[in-house]
């Protein structure tokens, strides 16, 4: 008898989340509750198939834990409404967040919050995980992009924004400019009351631009390593890399910025042991916060998904974070570099003060 899916264990050597019965129903051998039609044999023979298939980039079913309610209610309807009226893009959209709803809805209490993408919605760069349009000559800048993101924000009334980009290898300055202007933009416009953390590029590690973006009064300067060191040239695109990433951070905590954060994908193939050593090395370099959430591939176009990453193992990699020093650490399968994060934060300094 073949187990029921809730029941049956992951195979080793599979992907976690793909089970024993997949293989078995998508060879015509029986349903998961259903009597095998075929000897042990034939079972080896569909486990073999499938191991073939995951190969070859076919995406493997995603574990319950994974899943999320269509988006929806006054909150995100009213977010949604006024970020087209101003000709605003998100990364929530652009990236196809799973979170959307759980954000700009204020799920279960949580503060209703939106990350707005700056400098428009398409990248210069194209890394294998992300969704977001690329060209080599993205449109030109909106001038009133930062004026439009302080109207929209202070009407919303929030503690706290994210502030993000593509980048734009294409200008200049690289949109640092841009992204001091909406941050100073912000401030100003709320009397310096909202809390600004901007995700930002890593700007080819030009000093100048990153001590623009860093002296322009934001809260927490943020910019994402995305996966371990051996893995950067497989996930990222050509022109990034962890000693150019770790290094911009490295001068904003040297410029006196009060919090640097940074985020790791699992599930792209690293080991427990380099994330691990990356958390280490992340320390050495003065970051401050560290989130670790599960890759999702976003298209058959991308790069597919190495491993389903079980809760109870985002709990461990949490516990070796926080022995590490971090001021603060998020870990879960859902979490992403700015998946409630004023919450995050907020919440670890009221605890501080306690």
């Amino acid at each position: 008898m073949i187990a029921s899916r809730q029941s049956v264990r992951v195979l080793p050597g599979l992907v976690r989340g793909f089970h024993a019965s997949d293989a078995v129903r998508s060879a015509g051998l029986g349903s998961p509750a259903e009597p095998a039609t075929g000897g042990p044999s034939q079972v080896q023979a569909a486990v073999e198939s499938l191991r073939k298939r995951l190969a070859q980039g076919e995406r493997a079913r995603k574990p319950d834990w994974l899943k999320r309610e269509v988006p929806g209610g006054a909150k995100y309807t009213a977010i949604k409404s006024k970020l087209r009226e101003l000709k605003l893009a998100t990364v929530c959209e652009e990236a196809r967040c799973p979170n959307i709803g759980e954000c700009w809805g204020g799920a279960d209490g949580h503060t209703a919050t939106a990350t707005i993408m700056l400098m428009g919605d398409t990248c210069t760069r194209g890394c294998r995980f992300c969704a977001v349009k690329t060209s080599r000559a993205p449109p030109p800048l909106d001038p009133d992009e930062p004026a439009k993101t302080a109207e929209a924000v202070a009407e919303w009334g929030i503690d706290y924004v994210v502030l993000t980009s593509v980048d734009r290898d294409d200008l200049p300055d690289m949109g640092s400019a841009h992204i001091a202007a909406t941050i100073r933009g912000l401030k100003e416009r709320t009397g310096g009351r909202l809390l600004v953390e901007a995700l930002v590029p890593d700007f080819q590690g030009d000093h100048a631009c990153i001590d623009l973006v860093a002296g322009a009064g934001l809260d927490v300067f943020a910019h994402n390593v995305e996966t371990v060191p051996r893995l950067q040239r497989l996930v990222r695109d050509r022109r990034a890399n962890w000693e150019q990433s770790v290094a911009v951070l490295r001068r904003a905590k040297e410029l006196g910025v009060a919090v640097t954060k940074t985020s790791i994908m699992l599930g792209c193939g690293e080991t427990a042991d380099e994330v691990t050593e990356a958390l280490r090395l992340l320390r050495v370099a003065g970051v401050d916060v560290v989130t670790l959430g599960q890759y999702m591939r976003p298209t058959k176009r991308h790069m597919a998904v190495a491993e389903y990453v079980t809760p109870e193992a985002f709990s461990a990699f949490q516990k070796i974070a926080e022995d590490l020093g971090f001021l603060y650490v998020a870990a879960g399968p859902m979490v992403r570099s700015s998946y409630r994060a004023g919450e995050f934060y907020l919440t670890k300094h009221l605890q501080n003060k306690q």
